[in-house]
């Protein structure tokens, strides 16, 4: 229990921090991305601490908010930090693509680490649809960086495909429950 709180602060906690900061200080991008490096800085540590280990997925999360993080406040640019969310999620969506070749099996089935026991037509129909998930989340952002303002954008950003992941998740369970190897 007390793992699973942990985890559940170290993905969402550093998302809250961003989006209380960006609109406590009316709205500044800038001042809320620090609080959004350090507390995903912090989250990584808790998720060591606590599992021994920094899964993949977040490890690459957290390089790249510091790393477009770090860009936006360097080059006073927040087109860097408006289109992270595009980058992870075509990121994610070609290391799933490409990742099969190399390993020769879905990639999920890797970073699930036995987590999920599901037949390999399971494991790839689920590789696919997150590919074509990721792709679609990186679209949706991209269009509304592009048509939207700011505060709508981090609204969207914290919102809107927190919950669009979330059901999109929610979805995958009768996939996940046809193709579930019995113990």
């Amino acid at each position: 229990m007390r793992n699973s709180f942990i985890k559940f602060l170290a993905d969402f906690g550093p998302l809250l921090i961003f989006f209380v900061v960006y609109f406590k200080s009316g709205n500044n991008l800038k001042a809320a991305i620090t609080p959004f490096i350090i507390a995903t800085i912090i989250a990584l540590v808790m998720v060591y601490f606590t599992e021994k280990k920094i899964p993949m997925v977040p490890l690459v999360s957290a390089t790249l908010i510091i790393f477009f993080g770090g860009l936006t406040l360097y080059f006073d640019n927040k087109t860097f930090f408006y289109y992270k969310p595009t980058i992870i999620n075509l990121l994610f969506a070609g290391v799933l693509y490409f990742g099969k070749y190399f390993t020769e099996r879905p990639l999920l089935k890797i970073f699930f680490n036995n987590a999920l026991n599901l037949q390999d037509e399971g494991w790839k129909k689920l590789n696919i649809r997150w590919i074509g998930f990721f792709i679609f989340a990186a679209v949706i952002n991209a269009i509304v960086v592009e048509t939207q303002s700011e505060a709508f954008w981090v609204n969207f950003k914290v919102w809107g495909l927190l919950p669009i992941t979330l059901l999109f998740t929610a979805s995958q369970i009768p996939l996940i429950n046809k193709y579930k190897l019995q113990k």
